[in-house]
């Protein structure tokens, strides 16, 4: 696994250019100025809570107020409080929406408030992704990586399957003979019978233990999927997903949901997107495929013997997807110099190093993230499936565009019917992309 290093001079010159504020210019403010910060991820608040207590004993002058919105409400919540001028100082932001507020003028140019500089110490992927016309709009706060598969190893080894066979495991949406993923998933997949999906006389209607999880979520299975197979989600800003490969890939899933039954059905997960997290930490679920954000959900919550292992291979290999989150500043804020103080704070390898230091999240900042890798080495997880599935430089990318919530609203519905088998994939991905692309106006 390969990071970049910076020098200890680079990381020092970096963190005094971040820390430097208008000190002058906030003593014209009240005594103590409150800036407050949006975020949808509660684990990841908590270490933010510690960070910030830190900040405020070398910031007296000014407070952090947390703001959580939970995932369900996030967006729409984000588009309402910022056309009505209730908008956080600063909140969390990522790849698919950052584009149209960025085009709206409400976000703060990353670089005029801290310096052309600034960025050299910072996560390079995630930098490219929250650059646009050549600026950066976000001080880069977590990095997602690669996805992977966390694994009950008591179940597996019931059904008979090493683990450290799962790194080898295959899918193939026209030849059987070359899937074994499906074939692990089935034997995985019990009724209350006692029968797996593989034996005669299976209920479906009666699963007490799932094999896999295949629900429509876009990082974690949707992408990762339609990579593997050779198809594309978008083109550009376009979204391009009823081509034929990423239609191979999107059939291959819900036939493994409805017909093979191996995974929850659409009624379960299309409006929980937490059902396939809670079934796997409850032992429900043998696989469960995922990202970093989960891991420490996993680690908390599951008390049986698990680990990670790749993703399955699909005809073009191992494909991911990666991804980052940025810490906006608003524009419309009235506390801009507590807010550049704030964000130097984030941006700073000492105040991101709290999102580490409790296995929360990689930090944004390269410097920090050393203290991920030893939290997550002094449990004794492995966190390398996420990163080499990275590294062998096959990924597919985020979604992207800054009239992608108009397009997500359009396909979103149809997509679910899909996964729930109530409407041709071929027909309905063609449906939704002509919606979506409308919608954007392409």
């Amino acid at each position: 696994m390969s990071k970049r290093i910076l020098t200890a001079a680079a990381v020092v010159a970096a963190s005094a250019l971040l820390l430097s504020g208008c000190a002058a210019s906030d003593t014209t403010e009240a005594d103590t100025t409150t800036v407050s910060f949006r975020l949808w991820d509660e684990t990841v608040a908590k270490a933010y809570k510690d960070s910030f207590a830190e900040f405020e004993k070398k910031n007296p002058d000014i407070k952090v107020n947390i703001n959580v919105v939970p995932w369900a409400d996030y967006w729409t919540k984000l588009r309402t409080d910022v056309a009505g001028d209730s908008m956080d100082d600063i909140f969390w932001i990522n790849n698919s929406y950052y584009g149209s507020y960025v085009d709206s003028g409400n976000l703060m140019d990353i670089g005029a408030v801290m310096g052309p500089n600034a960025q050299s110490a910072w996560e390079p992927s995630v930098v490219d992704q929250f650059t646009r016309d050549d600026t950066l709009w976000g001080v880069p706060q977590l990095y997602d990586a690669g996805i992977a598969v966390y694994y009950n190893t008591d179940l597996l080894e019931k059904a008979g399957i090493d683990p450290a066979d799962l790194d080898k495991l295959t899918w193939n949406p026209e030849d059987e003979k070359k899937d074994t993923y499906l074939k692990a998933a089935s034997a995985l997949t019990i009724d209350s019978s006692g029968k797996t999906a593989a034996d005669k006389g299976f209920s479906a209607d009666s699963i007490s233990q799932y094999g896999t999880n295949l629900a429509y979520d876009l990082q974690a299975i949707l992408l990762p999927f339609i990579g593997s197979n050779g198809g594309k989600f978008q083109k550009g800003d376009d979204f391009a997903f009823s081509n034929e490969k990423s239609a191979q890939a999107i059939n291959y899933l819900v036939n493994a949901i409805n017909k093979k039954h191996v995974a929850p059905s659409a009624a379960d997960t299309n409006n929980d997107g937490d059902f396939s997290l809670n079934a796997f930490t409850q032992g429900k679920m043998a696989m469960f495929q995922s990202g970093l954000y989960n891991l420490k959900n996993v680690s908390e919550s599951a008390d049986f013997d698990w680990g990670v292992a790749m993703m399955p291979s699909g005809p073009e290999g191992q494909v991911s997807v990666t991804n980052g989150i940025v810490a906006a500043g608003n524009a419309a804020t009235e506390k801009k110099d507590a807010v550049k103080k704030v964000l130097g704070w984030l941006g700073s390898a000492e105040g991101n190093a709290y999102l580490g230091k409790d296995g929360s999240a990689v930090p944004g900042v390269v410097e920090a993230q050393d203290t991920y890798f030893d939290y997550w080495k002094k449990q004794g997880v492995d966190v390398s499936p996420f990163f080499d599935v990275v590294e062998n430089g096959k990924t597919i990318p985020a979604p992207t565009g800054p009239n992608f919530s108009k397009g997500f609203e359009k396909y979103d519905p149809i997509m679910k019917e899909i996964f729930a088998g109530k409407v041709d994939v071929e027909e309905g991905l063609e449906q939704a992309q002509a919606a979506a692309n409308a919608a954007i106006g392409s």
